[in-house]
């Protein structure tokens, strides 16, 4: 069996050697490089761009503005279909395209592309292009205050970026407040943040005659050729997008942005390949980025803690073009049983990019406040903050009743709980030394994103090697190991025997690597595939397929020792190679049931009173997600998850400038991040042993955001253990706790 096996990761060799090639490690005969021109303001108009001064400039070969620019194509992304419990599907772009007239929407928009036969050419050729504006009234975000940031929300447009309905409600909400013994109301706040990947987004785009071909840093390939058809106005089968490595995305290589289709048209325009590699700056102007947000949260419960009532209003920033809605209120239709909810989404619009989703979105914004919300109750009622979400747990969706797929929170909390000694944990405030010792916990959880993967290959060689086929992405996370390890399980091979072939749209259509979907739906495809392979070599071999093993190259009836190489089933039939195919159809699994991840996060945190200092000191991260594929990797992941979230409560915010409408710190000097000496080597990480076939038929769900959600409430509820001081404003820097 290699499924479950902690197997080591098969591309740990490439990336360390830096043998991996990502998309600006690509070239191309006669290439031009590509640099941005951005707007300095947030609204108004391009009067005038003088670029003879960057022409003059050596090595410059051209500069292009929206003079130059075809008219692109229409790219709408439909809204998923109602009867699903979170997303499934469609690539997405926002509907402004920039370099269209000479409208300016945000801050470093780009208005000019500078062509050069060298980058550093390109890059001071930029800086000698001369923009003149005509200045516009700019809708900027409200100061971070809930009064002001509720009197500027309004309501999401119906042509947003909707996957649920903006408001829900069930239930007696006005009853279950007045009846309650005990009630919370607070408001939480977090600011926007950026994803800082370590690879900046890059896309190398060449022509030949009518075909394009694009090198992305992308987590879609088949969303990116979507994209690039419709707005070059081409089929999609003369689109071809290979993204062989990305370095990191997080959300924000998800979605396809302005520079790929910019890059295309910079590239047919001149008649030569054209490389556009984001700077750490442009990342900042030109993608998205988590949205600042605030939740207004009401929690009521009876004196046993049990909820009577929840209400929750939830606003995010978005652009003055769409309505990006990160739906923090999922995390509350889908953790506790309470009979009455009234739950709403709004937005507020600013002369400011695009938003988009980020490590986690949706759970991760949603469970800072709600577990935050039941910690302050917890000390309320004076109940243990576990206890209080026992008393609540959910034996069924909260929000529709319907039954799990399967859940193991229980399990999952009880586990995590023992590992770090929660029952036995000191009640009065410690300390050691100057520190402040303090311990705080939050239940964790994300939706089930299922994406459907239409088609997986999986050819069997006369020689025992197998070959997986599969047009998805490689981001880091640990697919190129796991899904080799489907096939060697299924077809008892040893993972050497086995070749993974991945990040092509000629290769069979792959769903996205986003939302922690890819074991679930590309694994299940390759696991058809590898079934309907030694299904085939059983015919071959005059067995019935549903009573066939295979184990060390061999194929047998179930039970019976020995059996027939696969060498000589294929030389006898005069068979060179199977060809398996599978596919995965989210519709087709879990029907009319609630599908969720969850888990359980327990902190311990060490705060100098006098200093304003917060230091993580140990971690337990308990869940209950489905098969593990890989342990191994699975462990590395929720790891990552863990100090994601750290760097959400402790130390991350991406400042917005009202006087200049921009970021004000567009790079990584001014922006602070978790590295190694903030993280101790003390953070444990435990599975519930789980199978959910409803989710998928490989069992797993997904655990790539689940680690990160959870965690900030966590942190904040051991800083009020350590100190009793309760922060509601992200992320708690030494201002907040002096």
């Amino acid at each position: 069996m290699m499924i479950s096996q902690p197997v080591s990761r098969t591309d740990g060799r490439v990336k360390v050697t830096g043998c991996a090639r990502y998309a600006a490690d690509y070239s191309a005969a006669d290439l031009l490089h590509a640099v941005l021109v951005t707007a300095t303001i947030p609204v108004g108009r391009v009067t005038s761009i003088a670029v003879d001064d960057a022409l003059a400039e050596e090595g410059v070969v051209r500069v292009l503005t929206h003079e130059d620019m075809p008219k692109f194509g229409r790219f709408t992304s439909p809204r998923p279909g109602a009867d699903t419990e979170a997303p499934e599907g469609p690539p997405v772009a926002q509907s402004f395209m920039p370099m269209q007239g000479d409208e300016i929407r945000h801050e470093g928009q780009p208005v000019a592309i500078v062509l050069g036969g060298t980058l550093e050419a390109a890059e001071a050729g930029a800086h000698r292009v001369r923009l003149h504006y005509e200045r516009g009234d700019a809708e900027l975000p409200v100061a971070a205050d809930w009064t002001a940031i509720d009197k500027a929300a309004v309501e999401p447009k119906e042509s947003g970026f909707l996957f649920v309905e903006p408001t829900f409600s069930k239930g007696e909400i006005d009853d279950g407040l007045a009846n309650a013994a005990a009630t919370v109301e607070a408001v939480y706040l977090q600011p926007s943040r950026h994803h800082n990947a370590m690879e900046p987004s890059a896309t190398l785009a060449e022509w030949n005659d009518s075909e394009l071909t694009l090198h992305d840093a992308t987590k879609h390939v088949y969303g990116v050729r979507q994209v690039l058809a419709a707005r070059m106005n081409i089929p999609v089968e003369k689109v071809r997008v290979i993204s062989r490595h990305t370095g990191g995305g997080f959300g924000g290589k998800g979605w396809i942005w302005p520079h790929q289709v910019l890059a295309a048209a910079a590239a047919r325009i001149t008649g030569r390949p054209v490389r556009l590699a984001l700077s750490r700056a442009n990342a900042y102007s030109c993608l998205g980025y988590q949205p600042r947000m605030a939740q207004k949260t009401v929690l009521a419960a009876d004196r046993s803690g049990k909820l009577t009532a929840m209400q929750q209003d939830v606003v995010n920033l978005t652009t003055v073009t769409d309505d990006f809605v990160e739906f923090a209120t999922e995390a509350s239709k889908g953790l506790y049983a309470t009979p009455a909810m009234r739950l709403r989404q709004r937005v507020e619009r600013a002369h400011v990019a695009m938003p988009t989703p980020m490590r986690a979105p949706v759970e991760g914004p949603g469970t800072w406040a709600l577990e935050s919300a039941m910690d302050e109750l917890a000390h309320r009622l004076v109940i243990d903050p576990l206890d209080l979400r026992l008393v609540s747990h959910a034996d069924t969706g909260p929000a529709t009743g319907r039954p799990w797929s399967s859940k193991k929170l229980r399990e999952a909390y009880e586990e995590g709980a023992r590992l770090f000694g929660w029952r036995e944990r000191p009640r009065e405030p410690q300390r050691d030394g100057d520190w402040l010792i303090g311990y705080g916990m939050a239940t964790c959880s994300m939706g089930c994103f299922r994406n459907p993967t239409p088609a997986a290959e999986v050819r069997l060689h006369r020689d025992g090697t197998v070959l997986v086929r599969t047009g998805t992405q490689d981001i880091g996370t640990g697919t190129l190991t796991i899904f080799p390890q489907i096939a060697a399980d299924v077809l008892g091979l040893p993972m050497e025997k086995v070749e993974l072939e991945m990040g092509d749209t000629q290769l069979p259509e792959a769903g996205p690597t986003y939302g922690s979907s890819s074991t679930k739906g590309v694994g299940a495809a390759v696991l058809a595939a590898a079934e309907d392979a030694r299904s085939q070599l059983a015919r071959l071999a005059n067995l019935l397929p549903d009573k066939v093993e295979m184990q060390d190259g061999h194929i047998r009836r179930k039970g019976v020792a020995g059996g027939q190489t696969i060498a000589d089933v294929m030389h006898h039939t005069d068979v060179g190679e199977v060809i398996g195919s599978g596919s995965f159809d989210p519709a087709q699994h879990g029907k009319g049931l609630a599908m969720r991840t969850f888990g359980a996060i327990f902190m311990e945190v060490g705060v100098d009173p006098g200093l304003g200092l917060l230091r993580l000191r140990r971690a337990v991260g308990s869940y209950s997600a489905g098969r593990i594929i890989n342990p191994r990797t699975a462990r590395s992941q929720m790891t990552g998850g863990i100090i994601w979230g750290w760097g959400m409560a402790a130390m991350e915010q991406s400042k917005h400038e009202p006087m200049l409408g921009r970021f004000l710190s567009k790079n990584l000097s001014g922006v602070a991040i978790p590295v190694n000496a903030d993280i101790p080597g003390d953070i444990i990480i435990h599975f519930v042993d789980e199978v959910d076939e409803h989710a998928s038929p490989i069992g797993g769900k997904g655990i790539g955001e689940l680690g990160a959600t959870g965690v900030a409430a966590a942190v904040a509820n051991a800083v009020f253990d350590a100190t009793g001081k309760r922060i509601r404003e992200l992320p708690i820097t030494p201002e907040k706790l002096l």
